[in-house]
């Protein structure tokens, strides 16, 4: 079972590094007791595969156990080859965190954010001691750190999850598109005879659609900009891609779009799902 302990100074990007450390599949839980650890990591281990990958932020929030952490850490490296990360930051950069976010420091009842940041140094010193990896995220933006994650713990490259969704304009666009495309200017299979029951998952209804002029073209153009698109994304650390494509009425030409599509991205080996939301309206 890989176990990783997170801790470190508050805006230092703890939240961001777990996080990352969800996305890949460990089960990950913020602010969590440190008293409490030892027995959920039994429990864990009892579980077997469905808790092989677990991660933890372990900071001065649960001040009340915290003189008890220093050797339940210390058990739990020796017995689980735990990993402890421990996150820093500048002063200046985290006074600066906490004036653009406008938050108060969430550990110390003083508005005072530097000598709470000061106190808070000297309460988790011994984890940083004990600590594998210091990480200063000083000169770290949230894509930075994220892609550290990605590249230290995952066992596999990552690659982009990508969700096609056809619908019908009628019924309103989808509220988690990341990407919308419409395909309204292709020939309307609902106005030929024998098509207009039919959906973009058959046989006949994507031949009429892809004898357009006007689809080769589009599709090679699609295919060309996503190609050149996703990567950036990618490089961004973004994991996953909604890309919402629309019709009339959703059942035609929309899903014939998402299926030719999800086809070509697929050979490019991208994790790639289909939704069809109209398809049956």
């Amino acid at each position: 079972m890989k176990v990783v302990v997170v801790s470190g100074i508050s805006g230092s990007g703890k939240t961001t590094f777990l996080r990352a450390l969800e996305d890949i599949g460990f089960f990950c839980v913020d602010n969590f007791p440190l008293i409490l650890l030892q027995k959920f990591l039994e429990l864990c281990r009892a579980a077997g595969e469905k808790t092989r990958k677990c991660a933890f932020v372990i900071d001065v929030r649960e001040r009340e156990f915290f003189d008890e952490g220093k050797d339940i850490l210390k058990n739990i490296k020796d017995s689980y080859q735990a990993e402890i990360i421990f996150l820093e930051s500048s002063e200046d950069v985290l006074l600066r965190r906490y004036k653009e976010t406008r938050r108060s420091h969430p550990l110390f009842a003083t508005s005072n954010v530097r000598d709470a940041l000061q106190e808070e140094r000297g309460l988790v010193s011994w984890i940083k001691d004990m600590a594998d990896q210091v990480i200063d995220s000083t000169h770290l933006i949230q894509h930075d750190l994220r892609r550290f994650v990605l590249k230290k713990y995952s066992q596999e490259e990552q690659v982009m999850k990508i969700s096609l969704i056809s619908f019908g304009y009628p019924y309103g666009i989808p509220p988690e598109a990341d990407m919308l495309l419409d395909v309204r200017f292709l020939p309307n299979p609902f106005f030929v005879e024998g098509l207009r029951e039919k959906t973009g998952l058959e046989r006949d209804v994507g031949e009429f659609i892809r004898s357009s002029e006007m689809y080769d073209q589009y599709s090679l153009l699609l295919y060309n900009f996503l190609v050149y698109l996703i990567p950036l994304f990618e490089r961004e650390g973004k994991s996953y891609l909604t890309i919402c494509i629309g019709c009339t009425g959703g059942k035609h030409r929309s899903v014939f779009i998402v299926h030719e599509l999800a086809d070509k991205l697929f050979a490019l080996n991208y994790n790639v799902s289909t939704i069809h939301r109209d398809i049956d309206r």
